[in-house]
């Protein structure tokens, strides 16, 4: 008789449409019994309709209360936002634990980034709503990229912010298919996470995806400051487009790279792109598949 397969427990921090679209992607472990997902919470109410989705479901009050060693993960995967990345994701990492960063612009901001890599717990950095960045990633290694920048499209509505004028967000608001694509942003990846925290964590994704090659935290950390400030940004509102559109252009010894994505929405919120979930449980499937090896 072969053994019962052992249960692995992963911790997710937050449960909104990317960690419920996670947690219904990881059905085929979680009803297996291979896997066992807890989610932590602010409010257990706001997510009364949420409990069958396959995860269980832990209130948190501050940072300090999950205890990382009581709950023993496996892995934790993070699916709230910049804020909670930088709050939570360095004492995960001190404590050992393997942590799947999603919102990777937290690692734009330098004090974050270190602490991330600092260990002893691994940084697992998702690709998010863009792919093809393998080839890029090779290349950025071998030292033949010279230029790297990536175009995003949106619907002008969701590009509206608060720090916006009220003549800026009626501009955007009023904007038609007849108008074309209007630019509202050009610069680093640095500038567009905090001007765009929600929208454009991919513009650093590519920028740590062609760092190069570090064989420490230290490079690894020099590298990524580098990349952030070759990467150049530019965000379009544009009426015509209903779902995300990336346009990734890249050029070295290596050759000329162009890659063009448009991913559909999530099903658990049209304004977040389905393909952030499917990136995060690759990555988190990889994650697990390298503990075991072990």
């Amino acid at each position: 008789m072969r053994p019962e397969a052992e249960v692995t427990t992963v911790a997710m921090i937050g449960f909104g449409a990317i960690g419920r679209h996670v947690s219904r992607l990881l059905s085929p472990e979680i009803s297996s019994g291979r896997l066992r997902l807890t989610a932590l919470v602010r409010n257990l109410d706001k997510h009364a309709e949420h409990r069958d989705l396959g995860a269980d479901l832990i209130q948190v009050e501050s940072p300090e209360d999950p205890r990382w060693a009581d709950l023993a993960p496996a892995a934790v995967v993070e699916c709230a936002g910049v804020p909670a990345a930088e709050t939570y994701g360095p004492a995960v990492v001190d404590a050992g634990i393997p942590f799947v960063l999603t919102s990777v612009g937290a690692l734009a901001d330098r004090p974050t980034r270190r602490s991330l890599l600092a260990g002893p717990g691994d940084l697992h950095v998702t690709n998010g709503a863009i792919g093809g960045l393998d080839v890029l990633e090779a290349a950025a290694q071998a030292q033949a990229l010279e230029t790297v920048s990536i175009t995003t499209s949106k619907a002008p509505g969701g590009l509206i912010q608060s720090w916006m004028p009220a003549e800026e967000v009626r501009r955007l608001t009023e904007l038609t298919p007849e108008d074309g694509p209007s630019t509202i942003f050009t610069g680093s990846p640095a500038e567009a996470i905090v001007k765009f925290p929600a929208n454009v964590n991919i513009t650093v994704a590519l920028a740590w995806a062609t760092r190069g090659l570090g064989f420490d935290a230290d490079a690894d950390d020099e590298l990524m400051e580098t990349a952030l400030r070759r990467t150049c940004v530019e965000i379009r509102a544009d009426p015509r487009q209903k779902d995300s559109h990336h346009e990734i252009t890249a050029t070295g010894e290596a050759g000329d790279f162009a890659f063009s994505i448009s991913s559909t929405p999530s099903p658990e919120n049209p304004a977040t792109s389905g393909l952030t979930a499917i990136s995060v449980t690759r990555t988190l499937r990889a994650c697990l598949e390298g503990l075991r090896r072990r």
